[in-house]
């Protein structure tokens, strides 16, 4: 199959959230297994010289934005295994921050009419359109528009993924004269959303399917605490919404090849991780010890990661004999938070308040559980990473923590991590109590979860061949074209 994945953000080139992770590992997935699929996302300037020197100049077209004909180059570069089409203009992308501009409304305009006209500007007949976010909100909309009057569409399907419904993309009705569409577009059942108009809405109607990055977020996002304002717009069309749960590139964290870390090992030679576990108590200036428990925090520092479960418990949990590390940044609050109570107990809590990705590959490799009790979490990355460095999680049933994460069983013996239910501060201090039990009292258990967490397969192989399969199922007339 012919797959344009649509996304404002690809690792390596430009990161600023897990999109990123997300555009740079499914594709080279779903190349692997005989698609093509490339990714086509925005020139930002803060693009690395490195990168733009691979790149050539494939073609140039206008775009028209409201009463403007505006310039697109586009330039193509092949990057581990698949092909990435760069959409060139100056005004929308050379801007001191990729994000939080005051017209992304308009340049994302551009971005997703550009990537629709692009197959055809490159004479290349794609099967499916897969778009992502907010950014991404209108191709859906456009690709239903041009199939109106240009036959070139007519077998295009549109996939649609919510990576957060909490960023929708809402902007004033204003907006709507850039789109160029035809004033029908701006109604309750299309772009409008009370007062704005809204590219996530839009995409939702307009998407041949919706797809969360989860199964147990595409079933939250039906209720209100969860849907963001959006849920009766969800109720409409959940004929149309699944979740496929994202997996994580594992020739990137595997533990057997990290040079970061300061000890190599696999699930073979687990005894060898003990030395990353003394080199982060060093680095983070705690008591080098093996008995004590070590929970690890990665995480950006906000109320969705469930900080103030965590605010309510911490100097109860801290009378105990453990330590913990947290790497991130965010709210001031929180990071106030955290700076406190290091100073407090500076041999039981250290405080990294900045974001680095050295010391987040020594917190997955070295921690003995990594928590993360999210009041909401779509799909969630860190606990995957985690696993796969057996760094035992500790999560609440939510998202993709439910759907990744297995309970311990101590009567069966199964599980990969500790889990709780409920939003209640207390039930996430007895399950770190139990956790921290089973770790002092039960060695051969929490070695047997560390394994199972190693051994489990969260690869992006497994959701690959998720996705081909929803690809398959947009067009009931074929499995794909033949066209070049």
């Amino acid at each position: 199959m012919n797959i344009l994945y649509v996304a404002a953000e690809a690792a390596p080139f430009i990161k600023t959230g897990g999109l990123a992770d997300v555009a740079a590992s499914l594709p080279k997935a779903l190349n692997q297994i005989g698609c093509d699929c490339r990714v086509v996302l925005p020139l930002y300037s803060q693009i690395d010289e490195r990168y733009r020197r691979e790149m050539r100049l494939v073609t140039q077209f206008a775009v028209s934005v409201g009463w403007k004909n505006e310039y697109c180059g586009v330039y193509e570069l092949t990057y581990n295994g698949a092909t990435y089409y760069f959409l060139d203009n100056e005004y929308y992308f050379k801007r001191p921050a990729v994000y939080g501009q005051f017209d992304d409304g308009e340049r994302f305009i551009f971005f997703s009419k550009a990537a629709v006209r692009l197959p055809r500007i490159l004479d290349w007949n794609v099967d499916v359109i897969h778009a992502n976010d907010w950014h991404a909100g209108l191709v859906p909309v456009y690709l239903n528009d041009f199939r109106r009057g240009d036959d070139f569409y007519r077998e295009t399907r549109s996939i649609y993924t919510i990576h957060n419904l909490k960023y929708q993309g809402q902007f004033s009705p204003d907006l709507f004269f850039w789109t160029n569409l035809n004033p029908a577009y701006y109604s309750d059942y299309d772009l409008k959303f009370y007062e704005s108009i809204n590219f996530m809405k839009a995409a939702i109607v307009h998407a041949t399917k919706v797809n969360t990055v989860s199964e147990t977020y595409a079933e939250e996002i039906h209720y209100p605490f969860f849907a963001e304002g959006l849920q009766n717009v969800i109720n409409a069309y959940s004929w149309k919404i699944s979740g496929i749960l994202n997996g994580i590139d594992e020739d990137v964290w595997n533990p057997r090849t990290d040079d970061v870390i300061a000890q190599q090992y696999d699930v073979r030679t687990l005894s060898l991780r003990k030395k990353n576990k003394q080199a982060l108590q060093k680095e983070v200036r705690l008591p080098v010890r093996d008995d004590v428990p070590l929970f690890g925090m990665v995480t950006r520092l906000n109320a969705m990661k469930g900080l103030d479960l965590v605010r309510y418990i911490l100097e109860e949990f801290l009378q105990e004999d453990v330590q913990f590390v947290v790497v991130g940044t965010g709210d001031e609050t929180y990071e106030e938070m955290f700076r406190y109570f290091a100073d407090k107990y500076p041999d039981k809590l250290a405080a990294r308040i900045h974001f680095s990705t050295k010391e987040s590959h020594e917190v997955y490799a070295g921690a003995d559980l990594f928590l993360m009790p999210s009041m909401i979490e779509p799909c969630g990355l860190s606990q995957m990473i985690a696993m796969r460095y057996g760094c035992v999680p500790l999560v609440r049933e939510a998202g993709g923590l439910r759907d990744s994460v297995l309970p311990y069983n101590q009567y069966e013996k199964t599980g990969e991590g500790f889990t709780f239910a409920n939003v209640n501060a207390h039930d996430l201090l007895f399950t770190m109590q139990r956790a921290c039990e089973v770790f002092r009292r039960n060695p051969q258990d929490f070695s047997l979860l560390q394994k199972n967490g190693m051994t489990k397969d969260l690869s992006w192989q497994v959701s690959s061949r998720k996705y081909l399969a929803l690809y398959q199922s947009l067009n009931p007339f074929g499995q794909g074209t033949d066209k070049q």
